[in-house]
């Protein structure tokens, strides 16, 4: 197939009448070609100059054809080319009532009467199928439009993640934040294409009882990766089948009220898709105003881009709807004049770029290699280095510190990474040599830990700015041995690994929180924090072994009545459901440490802020009093400013970064708090989930059903409700399903369509099940199960 530029193809398919005014509309021999002719109002008087009769050329006319051929007539060539890297879209337009939405998805009920979309995926995955080579990864998603109004139809209850948006990007148009299912069988992207069509918006006026009130768009993104040559690039591409809403005359139709809305959101969507057809036929035009609603917008790509395009205008035969039958061919004839550039999708695949970029770095060795031999410099190796030539450069870097050499021989690039990673490693060491000479002789304590310092205070030991201290022989040492911060100038030590932290949370203690305190031995001495240590280990010992306790034997006799869910519930907390239990209460604690956490920092933020606008405030003061004052500039044209004012900018600058770390770490804190209500959820559930189960077996199963469900019997514990236990027989959809696919009234080919469709109405006849429920339960006066007039007892989990 060409890249070159080719037309758009524009098809023409006739809805079946019995009333088809064959007067008015005729159809040319070669089957493209269709002619209408209307007679002269004698109201309009005798001069009348508007024209009777038209002609219009297409590329085929479907009239009375059947879906089969409706597909192999518009679709299978451009699904072919589609699996071969060429996008592709097909488009149905035309009035309200004419079968667009027929021609487009057909009818779930009968297989031989589906439409183009599954049909389209059908021939994905059969194809997938038969070839051998290249491995196929499919997904699909389902767009609808309606009222300007993105919406994604196979997550009608997204919220949180904010509106759906058409994105320009420099590899075409998409809708961001619309889902993309992956599918691996037919059965599943017909599943996802049935549940889509149960969401759409549709209702009902004088000519259509099932009116499509949106444009909706299903398209379908196929990636071909090729097993055996790697080295061969990867082909993707997308396939766009767009069902638009029907054109409505309001004199026909009669719509009010919200229908009446709808209408005009879609006629006016089409009056600037219209706009946009005129603008792409006409060569002379540079500017095409594709963002004039969201419809043309999504179809930037589909209208004049890079791929191929058909369109089914869909028309009525009936002599009332001429009028809209014509304005359909101009648009399908308009359509035709557009043209349109396919391109194959090819990117290349990560391993074929490594065995390019492989060959290239070969290539540059070896013209380096040739450089270096015309230089004199054959011996310089661009290796990996070795052990000797790394042992080698560490002599020299000490010999260099030491003062015995002044030069290191450095002859390529991987030497003086060396060179400086021996650097950082000696300074590494160096610092840590320097802290353990400080922590053996000084203890490490927080300002804002108030319990320690009043303890070190209680003691004899001061705070930072107190004087007397203890050495670690207990002696007074006077002001002679005064805190290290005195001794030195201020410095702070950096906090060693040895600081406890808290998990999952990032320590907010900065260097001026922390101070080096001479270590007090008659206060706290390492061999008690070694004997305290060990009663805290022997504690967690003795819990765990208590936790770790087999529960006492049950009484094998069953309790003639069964006890109450609260009570059972503290009884299987502490046998079946320790662990669970367990794991609920520490992912409870964790997310109370992470809300205290995150309440503690938004406070420090909230402190960080007043304290900016205080700051600001002032300096808008001193803006003030200068510029009363008279401003002072040096002889560049500069501002000059006092020393007052450039500190509290540089404060103000301090407390800007400080407040970005803060909203930052603030902002990691919510999003692990999310994840721990999560996970606090999901324990919740599965506790009480797992206790419904568990008061079952073993207070409300008989007895002679307990030896089936023990390990060893044939049923798995906790699968089977409690209704069914009696009755274990075959599943009657089970054979229903069995005797469908041996008796379907078509071909083996439609067992995908019916399960679908079959999984489809099974879930919303269960969704409408319970939603009636529901409306029962909020009726008065309703009767409870067994007469018994008690409250729901609810379990509370803490």
């Amino acid at each position: 197939m060409d890249a070159g530029e080719k037309r758009v193809r524009a098809f023409v398919r006739v809805k079946p009448t019995a009333d088809f005014a064959q007067d008015m509309i005729k159809f040319g021999p070669d089957n493209k070609s269709i002619d209408v002719s209307i007679q002269k109002d004698a109201k309009q008087g005798v001069v009348d100059n508007r024209p009777t009769d038209w002609s219009f050329h297409l590329d085929g006319i479907l009239h009375h054809a059947s879906q089969d051929l409706a597909y192999n007539t518009v679709a299978k060539e451009l699904v072919s080319e589609a699996l071969t890297g060429y996008n592709g879209t097909i488009m149905c337009y035309g009035q309200t009532g004419a079968g667009k939405t027929y021609t487009m998805t057909g009818t779930a009920t009968e297989y031989q009467h589906r439409g183009i979309v599954p049909r389209v995926i059908q021939q994905v995955f059969q194809t997938s199928a038969r070839s051998l080579e290249p491995t196929l990864t499919i997904r699909v998603s389902y767009l609808e439009i309606y009222n300007e109004t993105l919406v994604d139809l196979l997550c009608p209850g997204r919220s949180g993640d904010g509106p759906l948006v058409v994105v320009d990007s420099p590899r075409g148009v998409y809708v961001k934040g619309l889902s993309l299912h992956p599918v691996c069988h037919e059965e599943e992207a017909l599943n996802l294409l049935f549940e889509g069509e149960t969401n759409r918006m549709i209702a009902e006026h004088t000519l259509n009882k099932s009116s499509s009130r949106s444009h909706c768009i299903f398209t379908v993104y196929i990636e071909s990766h090729f097993r055996l040559c790697s080295d061969v690039k990867c082909v993707s591409s997308k396939i766009s089948l767009i069902d638009l809403a029907g054109s409505e005359r309001l004199s026909k139709t009669g719509s009010e009220g919200q229908v009446l809305k709808e209408a005009t959101y879609i006629n006016k969507s089409l009056s600037f898709l219209e706009q946009i057809v005129i603008a792409l036929a006409d060569p002379r035009r540079d500017h095409i105003p594709f963002r004039q609603s969201k419809l043309t917008h999504v179809l930037k790509d589909s209208l004049g881009g890079n791929c191929n395009t058909v369109l089914v205008a869909n028309i009525c035969g009936e002599a009332v709807h001429v009028e809209e039958t014509l304005s359909s061919l101009r648009f399908a004839t308009r359509m035709k004049w557009i043209m349109a550039q396919p391109v194959l999708n090819e990117t290349a695949s990560q391993e074929g770029m490594v065995k390019v970029l492989e060959k290239e770095i070969r290539l540059l060795k070896q013209e380096l290699a040739v450089h270096d031999c015309l230089a004199n410099r054959s011996w310089v190796s661009y290796n990996p280095l070795t052990d000797n030539q790394i042992v080698e450069i560490k002599s020299q870097v000490q010999r260099y510190l030491n003062g015995a050499t002044d030069e290191i021989d450095i002859v390529n690039v991987r030497q003086v990474q060396e060179v400086f990673k021996q650097f950082k490693v000696l300074l590494r060491q160096q610092e840590s040599e320097v802290e353990a000479r400080f922590r053996s002789k000084y203890l490490l304590v927080d300002k804002n830990d108030f319990a320690a310092v009043a303890a070190l205070q209680k003691a004899g030991v001061d705070n930072v700015d107190g004087s007397v201290a203890w050495e670690e022989d207990g002696r007074h040492a006077g002001t002679r041995t005064t805190h290290f911060s005195s001794r030195h100038g201020g410095k702070k030590s950096r906090k060693s690994n040895e600081q406890p932290k808290k998990e999952g949370n990032r320590s907010s203690l900065s260097g001026r929180d922390l101070d080096f305190l001479p270590k007090p031995q008659s206060i706290i001495s390492t061999k008690d924090l070694e004997v305290k240590e060990g009663a805290g280990k022997q504690e967690a010992a003795d819990a765990d072994a208590e936790l770790s306790k087999p529960p006492p034997e049950e009484d094998t006799q069953r309790p003639s009545s069964p006890p109450s869910k609260p009570v059972a519930f503290e009884q299987f907390k502490e046998e079946g459901g320790s662990e669970l239990s367990r794991i609920f209460k520490e992912n409870k604690s964790i997310l109370n440490a992470r809300r205290k956490r995150s309440s503690a920092v938004a406070q420090r933020i909230n402190s960080i802020k007043r304290e900016m606008e205080d700051i600001q405030k002032a300096l808008e003061a001193q803006k003030q009093e200068r510029w009363q004052q008279g401003e002072y500039v040096d002889e560049k044209g500069q501002l000059i400013i006092d020393e007052e004012e450039f500190l509290l900018l540089m404060k103000l600058k301090d407390l800007k970064e400080e407040y970005r770390s803060g909203r930052a770490e603030l902002q990691d804190l919510r999003t692990e708090i999310q994840y721990c209500q999560q996970l606090v959820d999901q324990c919740r559930h599965r506790l009480v989930s797992e206790f419904e189960i568990w008061y079952s077996e073993s207070f409300l199963i008989p007895k002679d059903l307990q030896e089936a469900l023990k390990p060893g019997g044939n049923i798995r514990p906790g699968m089977i409700p409690i209704n069914r236990v009696m009755c274990l027989e075959e599943d009657e959809q089970d054979r229903f399903e069995r005797l469908q696919e041996t008796t379907l009234p078509a071909c083996p080919a439609s067992v995908s369509f019916y399960r679908a469709r079959m999984k489809t109405d099974q879930k919303h006849s269960y969704a409408r099940t319970m939603s009636s429920l529901e409306q029962m339960k909020k009726k008065p006066g309703l009767v409870r199960a067994a007469g018994k007039n008690k409250s729901l007892s609810l379990l509370h989990i803490t």
